[in-house]
């Protein structure tokens, strides 16, 4: 496992945007994502009988539709142990190969980047 304070400023940061939007809103995740101007955009869990979204998603679809052409890093905090396909190929489709995304838990610390 690697620490929250080995990382970039900037990825801490996310982490922490992500870890306070799953506590905030009572989600099972929380996900941030940094765009290539440096913007955030912060989502929970979407849990709607019509619309089910995991937090990643959610914060991809904000940047999107925010206007953001690419992503820098991306971070969820959940229990889960690992980051679903799924979301990995949002984050893949708007930031490319490169773009980080941090697994954390509840607590903050990093458990994986993908």
């Amino acid at each position: 496992m690697s620490e929250l304070t080995e990382l970039d400023p900037e990825d801490k940061k996310i982490i922490t945007l992500a870890r306070s939007a799953r506590a905030r809103n009572g989600v099972a995740e929380g996900a941030a994502v940094r765009d290539e101007t440096g913007r955030t955009y912060v989502a929970g869990t979407v849990a709607l009988p019509s619309l089910e979204l995991s937090a990643l998603r959610t914060a991809v679809a904000m940047a999107v539709a925010s206007g953001a052409k690419g992503l820098e890093a991306a971070a969820v905090v959940t229990e889960a142990l690992t980051v679903t396909e799924a979301d990995l190929a949002a984050v893949r489709d708007l930031g490319g190969p490169e773009a980080p995304v941090h697994l954390a838990g509840p607590d903050g610390v990093l458990r994986h980047s993908f």
